[in-house]
């Protein structure tokens, strides 16, 4: 069984983020920009064409008919209608990006302004800061249970029916489901993050083998 995981492709908050959605201060409510970020931000023209390669990447990596499932975000939908246009996803909470509540779309100034009671888990503890308000998850305690559900969904589902599974999602929600698929401490990918995310539409395969997942490979769009 083969697993890719996707980040969605590049979206209009990725391309203008310090010009257009980190505002300071910031002109809207912590949950106006949460909806705004969840039900608003699509794709930009290199979204895309990212889209349009993932169809040939994702085809030759998980072969015809893979399980599609995406996060509740426009912008994680839109790239898997493109990417794998026809197929029903299966839309779950579970690959949602983090929750930052009342800090959404804050600059780090307004954030430690603000609420300067977190500021220092934000700056040494990015994994363990839980963003502030209603909902607000960290990386560790809030994420991280996620992966594993959505981890423990795609095990069970393989013992029923062995088929290829494609899961759309977003930076942090990899960093979770890296830390499961691998085994590895998510500390550890925390930092890696600092040098080099996964790029937008980038995919990482893993290969279920034996009961234990095994990285398989690599791709990225050069668009």
């Amino acid at each position: 069984m083969l697993v890719a995981v996707v980040r969605h492709a590049e979206s209009t908050e990725n391309a203008t983020k310090y010009t257009g959605f980190y505002q300071d201060p910031r002109p809207w409510s912590g949950e106006a920009a949460h909806a705004l970020s969840r039900d608003v931000v699509g794709l930009t023209p290199r979204g895309f064409h990212q889209s349009v390669w993932l169809r040939a990447a994702l085809a030759e990596l998980t072969g015809p008919q893979p399980h599609l499932y995406t996060s509740q975000y426009r912008r994680a939908l839109d790239t898997a209608a493109l990417a794998l246009p026809g197929r029903a996803p299966e839309v779950t909470p579970l690959l949602n990006e983090q929750h930052y509540a009342e800090a959404t779309y804050m600059t780090k100034r307004e954030l430690f302004a603000t609420f300067p009671e977190g500021a220092e888990d934000r700056r040494s503890r990015k994994h363990l800061w839980t963003p502030p308000g209603p909902g607000g998850e960290s990386l560790a305690e809030g994420v991280l249970p996620r992966a594993v559900a959505f981890v423990d969904q795609v095990r069970a589902a393989a013992s029923r029916t062995p088929r290829s599974v494609v899961a759309v999602t977003h930076h942090t929600a990899i960093l979770a489901l890296r830390s499961v698929l691998e085994t590895r401490p998510v500390t550890e990918l925390v930092e890696e993050a600092r040098v080099r995310k996964t790029p937008n539409a980038g995919v990482l395969l893993y290969e279920l083998r034996a009961g234990r997942f095994h990285a398989a490979a690599t791709a990225e769009p050069d668009c």
